[in-house]
């Protein structure tokens, strides 16, 4: 069995929806069903159109700790501040560009995006997206009696690397990370430090399917990944880890 990327394509939408009844239209206009262990992939920024979380930022009224952080990287000061809120920590940045954290993510300018938006508009994180997922695999099972894997992702830029790739930023259904330590390489030698990970490789995966621009594939199924199925509920730390063990934020850090 091959593994199998099947992008779904969906309706532009510029209000708050019903995401699982438009997952079921999608699905059927495209003429796919889902399988079991197949894993359903979902744009961040689609979840986020569901959930409203839209601000047009011209209304936006920022603070003098905005208009600073603005003034420091260049920045629209109205855009600063929706960084600013949307951020736990904010570690320093480029002209243009803000190095955030917000709920262990590491991300430019808090993962707001202003591409597939309206113009004046810009699309923000969405909320609470493990349980959304969760919620979506127990809608699943329930209508069609089948165990599925979902995973909410987003395009990022990767250090040192020219252009996006996927990135996980919540799941359901599937074991996020393969812990290998005790394993052995092609040498015998026993791995110590590392993990998998199997949600971002996914992730990865149907980025490249998806696209970013004007595709309209904000869906798409993961077939035949042979990845681990679970029906425990995946903690929202389980593929960060802390700042401070992070080895590109500690490397920065030090003064050679």
């Amino acid at each position: 069995m091959h593994l199998t990327i099947l992008p779904v394509k969906s309706e532009i939408k510029t209000q708050e929806f019903d995401l699982f009844e438009v997952l079921i239209d999608s699905l059927q206009k495209s003429q796919l069903t889902l399988e079991n262990g197949d894993v359903l992939v979902i744009s961040s920024k689609y979840l986020a159109n569901s959930q409203g979380r839209i601000i047009e930022y011209e209304k936006v009224n920022p603070s003098k700790k905005s208009k600073a952080l603005a003034a420091k990287f260049h920045l629209n000061p109205k855009i600063a501040e929706i960084i600013l809120r949307e951020s736990d920590v904010v570690f320093g940045g480029i002209p243009g560009f803000v190095i955030t954290a917000a709920d262990k993510i590491l991300a430019p300018n808090a993962g707001i995006d202003k591409s597939n938006a309206q113009k004046g508009k810009i699309i923000l994180y969405p909320v609470e997206a493990y349980q959304i997922a969760e919620q979506l695999r127990r809608k699943f099972f329930l209508k069609f009696s089948i165990h599925i894997g979902v995973i909410v992702i987003d395009s990022r830029l990767m250090p040192a690397r020219v252009g996006t790739t996927g990135v996980a930023l919540a799941c359901a259904g599937i074991e996020p990370v393969a812990d290998m330590r005790g394993h052995k390489d092609l040498h015998g030698n026993p791995l110590k430090v590392t993990f998998q990970a199997v949600a971002d490789n996914l992730a990865s995966i149907a980025n490249l399917k998806m696209g970013e621009g004007q595709e309209s594939t904000p869906f798409a199924i993961i077939r035949n990944s042979q990845v681990k199925l679970t029906d425990r509920k995946i903690r929202h730390d389980e593929m960060a880890i802390s700042q401070d063990q992070c080895v590109y934020v500690r490397g920065l850090k030090t003064n050679i």
